[in-house]
């Protein structure tokens, strides 16, 4: 058996018994304050298609590493006493419109807690009414993306709802000037 299905296998596993969920997509783990990550774990699709490969080092060690450090900074009682940090980590399949979309679903809570009735404007097709979910968690901070260019369009993006955002991955502009 090769190496990356024994490693997948293995965080299926630890995922499930830290008490995270998983959807398409995404990762969660429950906290007292979300932070939100973006990790191209899956390459850029083709033929329409919204992802491609999986990206093992590059994006499923870099997802990795950020619930390696949440569970680290968790389980130290000293470090944060009396607040667990949770996470809402999400792939943008290397691509930056697709980075932004996933972005923006870190604002819902901000945009549906400021009371503006937009689900009585929801029409769905046939006259079904919407599906009404949980409310998404409020994300604090969002670290990521990798490539510059897509840090800055998230890091635009959420500075409009005053959420901080930051890189685990930086690289320099030409002429060797960084931006950050």
């Amino acid at each position: 058996m090769g190496r990356l299905p024994v490693l997948l296998l293995w965080l299926a596993w630890w995922l499930s018994q830290a008490g995270i969920a998983c959807g398409a997509g995404s990762v969660r783990l429950a906290g007292g304050l979300t932070l939100g990550g973006l990790f191209p774990v899956h390459a850029r699709g083709a033929a329409g298609r919204a992802c491609g490969a999986l990206k093992k080092e590059q994006g499923v060690h870099r997802l990795e590493a950020m619930l390696y450090a949440l569970d680290r900074v968790n389980a130290d009682p000293e470090l944060l006493p009396g607040v667990r940090l949770g996470a809402r980590l999400l792939d943008t399949c290397s691509r930056d419109t697709y980075a932004l979309e996933q972005a923006l679903s870190f604002v819902q809570a901000l945009i549906r807690g400021r009371g503006d009735g937009d689900e009585a404007s929801v029409r769905c097709p046939g006259g079904v009414p919407p599906l009404r979910s949980a409310p998404p968690e409020r994300v604090v901070a969002v670290v990521g993306a990798s490539a510059s260019s897509v840090s800055i369009m998230v890091a635009n993006v959420l500075r409009l709802f005053a959420v901080r955002a930051g890189v685990y991955h930086r690289s320099s502009l030409p002429g060797g000037r960084y931006l950050y």
